[in-house]
């Protein structure tokens, strides 16, 4: 079936919302969770390159990509065809049960592509969550130790033991405990934040790592440690980009102390920060890393690489699920990854981050409530906050979100205090359609 293309421009046909997506609420509040919440009250209808188009026919600006899934657009025409070739063959044997050659193919790319030239072996699982789960298990079988640190700002999932590891709690954590056991927390290099009570701790890496090193050692001890998890941008956080060093420090102690070291690489992966690993801008090397979100072009996959002597420590089948790797979402990933190499998106991250630093520099040189602006790539954040204490302000946070999505611009908000505008456009956006969301944000941010 023929789908005409979907017009690149912005659109308001109605209010946000219409009636269209406002007759859908009404069915939802009957038939949903209603703690399932949706950040925009619109319904999508069509998406592809920077827009989402609802019922109404309003086209959005997508400033947002699903949560940084669709980086390479919502409807990328490879990942499309593989699907569609892949649905005609088969939908599902499981790989547990009648293998296939997709599964094998996917952790071969991700062999190849992660950062490290060393030995390396996958499993294919179908959240984030389901991947950070068995990257812990993993670590615990390779090293017979059995805690676990993850980090302030942290955010890896809302399964039992990925909550035990994410930091916030509302709306992650809050009435939902107890928790998986043997979880600590430790001090990350936050250098907005670290810089206003110690200007060197802000800016020096080494520093951040020593203070959270002291934290492990007196706390927990390495000799029970089986495995440090960090995303080396916090994404949900605030995307909190470490002070220079503070990663390469700590992966040392890590391979010091017989401690795994574990990238949770889920929203910052697969070109997604100008790199195809968030991990390669200091570079490190970690000993597994999770993905998941940008890695099937927007079909349900994840999965855990790593080197294979660790990879390889839980015994046959102490690893699998009936859906993980299923052979659509491989195709999907084979295609989006096809993507990502062959249309350079690598660089075109890079140019996606020069336009909106520009763009975003120049609005906080003339709003003393843009307290930070940082990021890498297509990922990019504001921090909003009271201009004379540099106090959080999660109440103009969410009132500029809200000012964006009624002029038809998808943005996201994120941090632990709530004060975080997050940018997170597809790759495919135009630079028109680009510099047209960023003059609502700031435009709107102005009447704030």
């Amino acid at each position: 079936m023929s789908v005409p293309p979907l017009p690149q421009s912005r659109h308001l046909a109605t209010e946000i919302p219409g009636p269209g997506s406002v007759q859908l609420a009404r069915r939802r509040e009957a038939a949903v969770a209603r703690g399932v919440a949706s950040t925009l009250p619109v319904y999508a209808a069509r998406a592809g390159g920077g827009i989402v188009e609802d019922v109404d026919g309003n086209r959005l600006i997508d400033l947002g990509s699903g949560i940084a899934v669709t980086t390479v657009g919502a409807a990328a025409p490879r990942v499309v065809d593989a699907v569609q070739r892949q649905v005609a063959e088969f939908t599902h044997t499981c790989f547990m049960v009648t293998p296939y050659e997709g599964y094998v193919a996917v952790a071969e790319a991700l062999n190849r592509i992660t950062p490290g030239s060393h030995e390396k072996t996958s499993v294919l699982v179908n959240s984030g969550s389901e991947a950070l789960e068995n990257a812990v298990k993993i670590a615990r079988a390779h090293t017979r130790k059995t805690a676990v640190v993850a980090f302030d700002h942290g955010y890896h999932g809302r399964t039992n033991l990925t909550m035990a590891l994410t930091a916030k709690s509302m709306p992650y954590k809050s009435g939902f405990g107890p928790f998986a056991p043997d979880i600590y927390r430790a001090p990350t290099s936050y250098p907005y934040r670290d810089g206003l009570i110690d200007k060197d701790l802000g800016s020096d890496g080494t520093r951040a790592a020593e203070r959270t090193i002291r934290v492990i050692e007196s706390q927990i001890g390495a000799a029970n440690l089986a495995a440090l998890v960090i995303e080396p941008i916090h994404g949900e956080g605030g995307f909190i980009v470490p002070a220079p060093g503070f990663l390469p420090a700590l992966l040392a102690w890590c391979r010091d102390n017989n401690v795994v070291f574990v990238a949770d690489e889920v929203q910052t992966g697969f070109a997604r920060t100008g790199a195809m690993f968030a991990c390669e801008h200091e570079p490190i090397v970690p000993d597994l890393i999770c993905t998941a979100k940008g890695i099937a072009g927007g079909l349900p996959l994840a999965a855990v690489t790593g080197s294979a002597d660790i990879m390889d420590a839980p015994h046959l089948s102490g690893l699998g699920g009936t859906f993980g790797g299923n052979p659509v979402a491989c195709a999907a990933a084979l295609a989006a990854l096809t993507a990502v190499e062959a249309d350079d998106l690598l660089g075109r991250a890079r140019q996606i981050e020069r336009l909106i630093l520009d763009r975003l520099g120049r609005a906080q040189a003339d709003d003393d409530r843009i307290g930070d602006v940082r990021g890498r790539g297509a990922m990019i954040a504001v921090e909003l906050v009271q201009p004379d204490t540099a106090e959080p302000d999660p109440g103009l946070t969410k009132a500029l979100a809200a000012a964006c999505h009624r002029a038809g611009v998808i943005v996201l908000t994120c941090g632990t205090f709530g004060n975080v505008v997050r940018l997170l456009p597809p790759l495919t956006i135009s630079d028109e359609l680009l510099a047209e969301g960023l003059d609502v944000l700031t435009g709107e941010l102005a009447k704030l």
